[in-house]
């Protein structure tokens, strides 16, 4: 089903068209909201937006920061935005999804604290004040590729994602593994404090690892089953995260409650065959977390960017043409984050998905706000293409059209190449050859 790409030119016309879906996006043209402060763990945030992790894979082999990690950093840094949740990073070397993935290690502990320093530094100078600075701690599961090539480590065989080419059972994980896991997150948030970061996110979005095991009912043992079984290692490793740091410190999660696969093999979704959200469990794990690991944060996702990459950052052009409408993808995501919000007032929520409305993301990210659907506004893609998106949202309540992402899917495309990712339309001076090469290359030859 082919729909017509974006095309807007005023607010007023994504909300007919909106209407004509008949869907609820909570859009306001009152911004102001978002230039509003917000305080967690102790933390004065300044603003209400935050830049999502958004992987450069341009680290170096032994996981250091390099020279377009430095250069991506200090552009957000720029930007104002009041949190900087960086990129994933590898915490044991068998979990990085390529090569070039950051990986935070005791010998190369000094190059993140100089990325630090910098980001710091430039953000003091350009704003006044200092991100609130989270690392995201990764292991990628079944999209593990640390040499290169695919290295799979999964909860379970998934036939939806598997199709023709099922895994072998050599693959699952053991139990054994994923307790011993649990203290390595624990070390790695160490780690991340000493070299100055404000907090550590146990990744469990995307179908990585953690994400993979709350999807995981047919697998035995104990990480398979029931509720409990299926959340244990997030809840474990947050718990472990905890307790090697000082309380101040923010243990967090970027957390998938709804996967957009049918039951028994995606997290979130109702039980009868379908693709529709239940957030029932999904509202369940929120709240233990929130009152048994004393979790106050949480960035919220949907989706798999591998498989189904409509359902978590909508676009005009990517991989298949999805069955609905890129607007009817943007509404499931202010609905599902809305619900566990309003769930759970008291949780401080980070919204995702807001880019594809380009110049009126804003008032998108300013209306879950004031709905109270999210309290502070997450932006991924956008960051990639206009790096000063923040800036211009707090000082002129306003984005140009003409710089923001295009949701082309090429960023994603360098990925999939196992190449360094940017934006190729926006900064094209560095990513159009790299794309030239490794895509345009790799399409011509096949």
């Amino acid at each position: 089903m082919q729909h017509e790409k974006f095309h807007y030119s005023s607010l007023k016309e994504v909300k007919e068209k909106a209407k004509e879906l008949k869907i609820d996006l909570p859009l306001s043209s009152n911004t102001e909201v978002l230039n509003q402060p917000i305080h967690i763990n102790g933390y004065k945030i300044n603003n209400r937006l935050a830049i999502q992790p958004m992987e450069g894979c341009d680290g170096t082999a032994d996981g250091r920061p390099d020279t377009l990690t430095t250069r991506r950093y200090k552009r957000f840094a720029e930007s104002g935005a009041g949190i900087i949740w960086v990129e994933a990073v590898a915490v044991v070397p068998e979990g990085r999804a390529n090569p070039r993935q950051l990986m935070l290690t005791e010998k190369n502990r000094d190059s993140f604290k100089s990325l630090i320093e910098t980001i710091r530094e430039t953000s003091l100078k350009e704003n006044g004040f200092e991100p609130l600075l989270i690392m995201q701690a990764t292991h990628s599961g079944r999209y593990s590729k640390p040499n290169g090539t695919p290295s799979p480590v999964i909860a379970y065989q998934n036939p939806v994602l598997e199709k023709e080419h099922p895994l072998d059972e050599s693959c699952i994980v053991s139990d054994d593994y994923l307790k011993n896991l649990t203290e390595q997150y624990a070390a790695f948030a160490k780690l991340v404090k000493e070299v100055g970061f404000d907090g550590v996110d146990i990744k469990a979005c995307h179908r990585y690892l953690i994400s993979e095991l709350l999807s995981a009912y047919n697998r035995a043992g104990s990480y398979g089953g029931s509720f409990l079984n299926r959340t244990r290692l997030l809840r474990e490793s947050i718990a472990a995260a905890k307790s090697a740091v000082s309380s101040s410190f923010v243990v967090t999660s970027r957390l998938n409650i709804y996967d957009g696969f049918p039951y028994p093999y995606g997290f979130g979704v109702q039980k009868d065959g379908g693709l529709i959200p239940d957030m029932s469990e999904s509202m369940e794990l929120v709240r233990l977390l929130y009152e048994e690991n004393g979790v106050q944060l949480l960035n919220l996702t949907l989706g798999n960017p591998y498989a189904n990459p409509h359902v978590n950052r909508p676009f005009d052009v990517g991989p298949y043409e999805p069955e609905e409408h890129p607007l009817e993808g943007v509404a499931r995501m202010c609905s599902c984050i809305g619900e566990i919000k309003q769930s759970l007032p008291q949780l401080t929520v980070i919204s995702s998905g807001t880019s594809y409305l380009r110049q009126f993301s804003l008032n998108l990210a300013a209306g879950m706000l004031k709905t109270g659907q999210a309290d502070i506004a997450g932006f991924g893609r956008e960051a990639f293409a206009y790096p000063d998106f923040a800036k211009d949202i707090l000082k002129y309540s306003h984005l140009d059209g003409n710089k923001c992402c295009i949701t082309c899917s090429k960023c994603s495309q360098l990925m999939r190449a196992g190449s360094t990712a940017g934006c190729v339309i926006r900064d094209s001076e560095v990513y159009l050859p790299i794309y030239k090469r490794d895509v345009m290359k790799i399409e011509k030859d096949h």
